[in-house]
């Protein structure tokens, strides 16, 4: 069944026996994690209920993955956190309007995003980077959860000085809070090799008997004490126009983690299952997704890899999975909102830290050693999050993913082409010494597009063979497969490397244009930046007309 409204498709999944069982299994998860990454991002537990509501629903209706399940992250928990900490000034009312400022922003940001198209917005962050920081991230996590195992505190934000800290107060350590916290370890682990049993919910049910029957708080045990779930009145924070502006930069950061991270796990089982998604669709879905939430002061929402792995592996056929365990988790705040109450705080760690141990796999970093590519990025993103905190790591992650792209965009690598054999390829004569040069031709091949960083170095490069070639070469090719477009600082370089060939009586040819680019070489012969210019479709047709006695000119 579809729903169309101003354009925007809204599709209701088919009615499955399987999605129904799938949703009450992953339920069991999805509210303890809820109220467990509350703890993570320094807000009220309903703030992890109320996202999961809006992801499920939102993503539900307009999302593209059938598998996807959309909640609060522990990602997007701790970025916030240390995010907001940074501006509070130790405020805490102030820090939660913060929050939900940012959740707002990043959500803004995602339909900005969906709007205009750009669906690969994550493939900036580059794997390696991604997979550093996620370690890193829940190395991070899993010491701050363990600190409320033990029951100490530390106002440290390095982590080195963070986990010294705790150390140092082991003499104080609650032993019995470790007890509970290896206990509901233990079960959560054991119960994760039968994916159909909701092992979190078991543990919690296990955890709230206890906390009920043995009155864990005489053995200093927290339980997690009073929520709140009336629907609060949706609104805008009241913060400041400079801190919206401080949270706009920051919002930038939490889209592209968050979407990193949630299409990392879409297109996982997408392709798994040979599913066709849409990135587009998807952005649109988080913003508002995200916008819902913060309005109604959520935490912020993305498709976690644990959660959606899970929905999966119950046998979810549609995303009436993820509704229906929408449905399950109000039944349950509904109806059990008392023994909610008595969960220990242990087993809330616990629930934590088995969420987030699949980042702790060193098993990821293999494939890095094995190429011996990109280890010392993942080592960088890493040492950034532990050295400068989740917040500056973040950021310095992404900074070198962006660093990364522009070192390899930039490369103003260019290859001399050859014959290969009597055939009609041409490939690098450097890589392919087979290959023969053509008689009075020169064949340049940019290897990566052309655009203002690398324009004059490309031209730089081609101009060293035109000097060094001999009076026998009356022809140049440049083969510009690579470049999708041109910017104008490419189009004057293109420009200037015409008028000198020109200007020595010589020919200038380009191949393998592509139709946009074709047309921006056109306007520039149009206001007379560069001379009349001839171009083919492939290499071959370009030499071939290169070799006429009077080769025609097309613009």
């Amino acid at each position: 069944m579809e729903f169309r409204w101003s354009g925007l498709r809204l599709q209701m999944p088919k009615f499955s026996t399987q999605d129904i069982i799938a949703g009450l299994s992953i339920a069991g998860l999805l509210l303890p994690e809820a109220v467990a990454y509350s703890s993570i991002g320094n807000l009220p537990p309903q703030a992890g209920v109320l996202a999961l509501f809006a992801g499920l629903l939102c993503y539900g209706l307009l999302g593209s993955s059938r598998f996807a399940i959309v909640s609060a992250t522990s990602s997007s928990a701790a970025v916030m956190a240390a995010a907001t900490a940074s501006m509070a000034n130790g405020d805490p009312q102030h820090r939660m309007a913060l929050a939900f400022g940012l959740i707002i922003l990043s959500g803004i940001f995602f339909v900005l995003a969906s709007l205009a198209k750009i669906g690969s917005v994550s493939e900036f962050v580059a794997k390696p980077v991604l997979r550093g920081f996620a370690f890193a991230l829940a190395l991070t996590i899993t010491i701050k959860q363990f600190s409320k195992i033990v029951d100490v505190h530390s106002t440290e934000t390095n982590f080195l000085y963070y986990v010294a800290d705790i150390g140092s107060q082991f003499v104080i350590w609650n032993v019995n809070g470790i007890l509970v916290g290896l206990v509901a370890l233990v079960m959560l682990f054991s119960l994760a090799r039968f994916p159909k049993i909701p092992g979190g919910l078991i543990t919690i049910a296990c955890g709230i008997a206890a906390g009920k029957f043995l009155h864990l708080e005489q053995y200093g045990i927290h339980l997690v004490g009073s929520m709140q779930l009336q629907l609060p009145t949706p609104g805008l924070p009241p913060l400041a126009h400079h801190e919206w502006a401080r949270l706009g930069e920051l919002a930038l950061a939490m889209v592209m983690i968050l979407y990193a991270e949630s299409y990392s796990s879409i297109r996982t089982y997408a392709l798994k299952h040979g599913d066709q998604t849409s990135a587009n669709r998807d952005l649109f879905a988080f913003g508002i997704s995200n916008i819902v939430s913060g309005l109604f002061h959520g935490m912020p929402v993305g498709a976690g890899y644990s959660a959606t792995s899970a929905n999966e592996a119950a046998g979810a056929q549609s995303k009436l999975a993820g509704l229906c365990a929408a449905l399950t988790v109000l039944v349950m705040v509904w109806t059990l909102l008392p023994l909610i109450e008595l969960i220990p705080e242990p087993v809330l760690a616990a629930i934590v830290i088995h969420a987030v141990s699949h980042s702790l796999s060193l098993y990821a970093f293999k494939p890095y050693m094995v190429w011996r590519r990109d280890v010392i990025v993942v080592f960088v993103a890493i040492a950034g999050v532990i050295v400068l905190g989740v917040l500056d790591g973040l950021l310095t992650a992404i900074a070198i993913s962006i660093a990364l792209m522009l070192r390899r965009i930039a490369n103003a690598n260019v290859t001399v082409l050859g014959r290969l054999g009597s055939s009609h390829d041409f490939v690098s004569m450097q890589n392919h010494p087979e290959a023969k040069s053509v008689p009075g031709v020169i064949i340049f091949r940019p290897e990566t597009p052309m655009f203002f960083a690398n324009a004059e170095r490309i031209t730089t490069e081609i101009r060293h063979g035109i000097a060094a070639a001999d009076n026998s070469v009356h022809s140049f090719i440049v083969s510009l497969e690579e470049s999708y477009d041109l910017d104008s600082s490419s189009l004057q370089a293109l420009a200037d490397l015409s008028n000198l060939i020109a200007s020595q009586h010589r020919q200038l040819f380009f191949a393998r244009l592509k139709d946009q680019v074709q047309d921006i070489l056109d306007q520039g012969v149009a206001i007379g930046l560069m001379p009349a210019y001839s171009s083919g479709i492939s290499v071959d047709d370009t030499v071939a007309m290169a070799n006429k006695p009077s080769a025609a000119v097309t613009t």
